[in-house]
């Protein structure tokens, strides 16, 4: 693999836009080329064989595209098929997931404290960040909660309403995050209810934005491998599985200018 092949992101639908477009911000010489399985949407309420089978399907559509580093930037999806698709992909790409920096985080920024952790009943029946946590050896008492309401909400575009406000606050109210100090939004979709949440703990817990802290993430694994693209820069690609038009209007919103979906069905 070499330096100008693109970088490859998927999810389920528009939450990992929340990442390209950190990734985008940060690193404004790569190539993304962006698959949102909106067919399949959300990953959050099925079974881990379901979100494995449409991982390996999207990873083969970026390897074939050519894609030097494939990113997950869904916690339902790292949850579920992380080991799978790194074995699958072997030496033709890198894998990165979106838990494993946040975790890293957490450790030395929230070391001792009592954290919160919102997500899909995948990402948080796995267990998987309360072991990633808990072997940090950090202190760290993690307070999971599913919130599996909001993810379809927020791909419905009901974000900033009454019925989103109560949505929210019947979740956050919740006996499981009282006395929190920070609070980790465990769905790429989270972000974009963040000044909700925000509100809502009247600024006086840290809310963690998965997308800036991948994004890092993604930029210093390339800089330690030298695959940091310093050439041209070409168009990115946005693919998803079924047309929508909530997709095709948020990412023409998350990156400031019309944007022409390629549909790319997994199954037909």
């Amino acid at each position: 693999m070499n330096a100008n092949q693109p970088i490859g992101v998927f999810d389920s639908g528009i939450g990992g836009l929340t990442v390209a477009k950190a990734v985008r911000k940060l690193l404004p010489r790569e190539r993304l080329i962006y698959f949102g399985d909106t067919a399949h949407l959300p990953y959050g309420d099925k079974s881990t064989a379901a979100i494995q089978a449409y991982s390996v399907k999207i990873v083969d559509v970026l390897l074939q595209a050519g894609c030097k580093l494939i990113l997950i930037a869904c916690n339902s999806a790292s949850a579920a098929a992380f080991e799978l698709v790194k074995e699958y992909a072997g030496s033709r790409a890198h894998v990165v997931n979106v838990i494993d920096p946040v975790v890293s985080h957490l450790g030395i920024y929230h070391a001792g404290q009592k954290v919160g952790l919102i997500g899909t009943k995948q990402t948080i029946n796995s267990g998987v960040y309360t072991k990633k946590v808990d072997s940090l050896h950090a202190g760290i008492v993690l307070q999971a909660l599913a919130t599996p309401l909001l993810a379809p909400m927020i791909e419905e575009g009901f974000q900033r309403d009454e019925v989103s406000d109560t949505i929210i606050q019947s979740y956050l109210n919740q006996e499981d995050l009282h006395g929190i100090q920070a609070l980790v939004l465990g769905c790429t979709h989270y972000p974009l209810i963040k000044r909700q949440i925000d509100a809502y703990f009247a600024h006086q817990v840290a809310i963690i934005d998965s997308s800036e802290i991948v994004a890092r993430a993604v930029k210093e694994f390339l800089e330690t491998r030298e695959l940091l693209n310093e050439g041209p820069t070409g168009e990115d690609r946005f693919l998803v599985s079924d047309f929508t038009a909530a997709f095709q209007h948020a990412t023409s919103l998350f990156f400031g200018k019309s944007v022409k979906l390629e549909r790319y069905a997994l199954w037909e």
